[in-house]
């Protein structure tokens, strides 16, 4: 096993990474050797282990549960404090009693996706025939992997058919993947900021931040936690070039302008002069603390490779021909990571393959993120959608 004090990083950061890698703060799914998880690779992954958090009640025919999908730096922890940042969820704006995913009414489950770091399995796992972290052995992983493995854990948890799946971003490709993949699994989807194959544009911007990491010097090859090293300064430059994708420029210009940083007067240095330079520099040293540098590589691989057209010859229709699931798109019209012509060609293939959807695209200044943020009009389509959907499918107002 790894000798966690000999790494040279903040004081308990590199130890709260390597606990939760294999002993997260959250409910466990463990499967054997005999139940192994076919990759896209090719690869057969025994043993593997799946981290997710639940909230709620499921009710006694199984028919509320609510699959929540993270978007690429997201984990399990949706709705509580996380255990490494001391930090409220991530999507506390959507899930909890009285919101759109009503913690009163639904079961809401959340995992963390294969090829994580939040506890299930992944690089920054050991891998039980060295002793050691897995590094760059681990499989490269896809989305339909991610859902596979999902999937698994549904099964475990004795639920046939999901009521939703909701997500944004990468969770957005996973939910559309679930009723892809297991239509007759999805109830319904609600699938937000994403599309159904990563653009060039966004495989340009992976390869940079990708680059970045295996550009420093301490990155060894990806055994830096072998080697009592952490790449957090190509990881901290990798995600304030993607946090830039986040956000619209009118939301730069808003929050920040061209102000100074604590100075009234530039200092003819490569100091961090101006707000939007120190909050980068914020966010890129913020998310080091909480999430591992391989894992970055491969979650962005996965995204790249994602094109649920490509198993259906090219013919996005098809994927969705005949499918009864309920399906809700939703755009933002600052969003220029996931524009709002990616969403309107899922909704133009869900048309052509017969299936029910309901779309919205919705104004703001916000940029991706927006899906993250109290963006109040896409709170109230998201909470019209379920209920609609839950009206559909027959549950009672309180969940009993």
């Amino acid at each position: 096993m790894v000798n966690v004090q000999s790494i040279k990083d903040a004081p308990g950061l590199a130890d709260g990474r390597l606990r939760e890698a294999d002993h997260p703060s959250s409910q466990v799914a463990l499967f054997g050797p005999d139940q192994p998880l076919r990759l896209d690779c090719g690869v057969d992954l025994a043993p593997f282990q799946i981290a997710y958090q639940t909230y709620g009640t499921l009710n006694a025919d199984r028919s509320n549960a609510i699959l929540v999908c993270h978007a690429l730096t997201g984990d399990q922890h949706v709705a509580n404090i996380h255990p490494v940042t001391g930090k409220p969820g991530w999507w506390e704006t959507l899930v909890g009693p009285g919101r759109a995913l009503d913690t009163d009414r639904y079961f809401i489950i959340c995992s963390n996706v294969i090829g994580g770091c939040l506890g299930s399995t992944g690089p920054s796992s050991t891998n039980p025939a060295t002793g050691k972290p897995w590094g760059l052995d681990f499989p490269v992983i896809t989305i339909p992997d991610m859902v596979r493995a999902q999937a698994m854990l549904i099964d475990r948890l004795g639920i046939g058919t999901l009521f939703c799946v909701v997500g944004g971003s990468m969770g957005g490709m996973q939910a559309l993947q679930w009723s892809v993949a297991y239509p007759e699994r999805v109830f319904s989807a609600l699938a937000i900021a994403c599309s159904t194959r990563h653009s060039a544009q966004n495989i340009a911007f992976h390869e940079l931040g990708r680059q970045a990491v295996m550009a420093d010097p301490d990155w060894r090859q990806g055994r830096y936690f072998e080697q009592g090293t952490h790449p957090h300064r190509g990881l901290g430059v990798a995600r304030m070039a993607a946090h830039i994708t986040y956000l619209s420029d009118a939301a730069l210009h808003r929050k920040f302008g061209r102000r100074m940083q604590d100075r009234d007067e530039p200092t003819f240095s490569f100091d961090a002069d101006f707000q939007v330079e120190s909050y980068l520099r914020h966010q890129g040293s913020s998310f080091v603390e909480r999430f591992d540098a391989n894992s970055y590589l491969y979650l962005t691989r996965a995204m790249d490779y994602f094109d649920i057209a490509a198993d259906h010859d090219g013919v996005l229709a098809e994927a969705f021909r005949g499918t009864d699931t309920r399906f809700c798109v939703v755009s933002f019209t600052s969003d220029w990571l996931f524009p709002t012509t990616e969403s309107r060609a899922i909704v133009h293939a869900l048309n052509a393959g017969g299936a029910r959807v309901s779309f919205a695209e919705i104004e703001t200044d916000r940029g991706h993120d927006a899906f993250l943020l109290d963006v109040p009009e896409f709170l109230d389509i998201a909470g019209g959608f379920l209920q609609s959907a839950a009206a559909a499918r027959g549950l009672p107002a309180n969940g009993a």
